[in-house]
């Protein structure tokens, strides 16, 4: 009995290490992930510019300078 009870105790220790880590690593994911989609938001934005950018050269740029 004495010798369950204490692989039990072992289980339940190297349980919570797991979970420690578990959630360590989550964390850490979540912070990486919040961040992609920030960089996400910006690049979109960023392209977007761009593209409205280009629009407008394209509508000022009827005609070639040489004519």
């Amino acid at each position: 009995m004495d010798n369950l009870v204490k692989k039990l105790e072992e289980q339940i220790t190297f349980l919570q290490q797991e979970i420690s880590q578990i959630s360590s690593e989550l964390y850490s994911q979540q912070k990486e992930i919040k961040f992609l989609k920030n960089e996400i938001i910006n690049l979109n934005k960023r392209i977007e510019e761009m593209d409205n950018e280009i629009v407008t050269e394209i509508k000022e740029d009827k005609k070639p300078p040489h004519y």
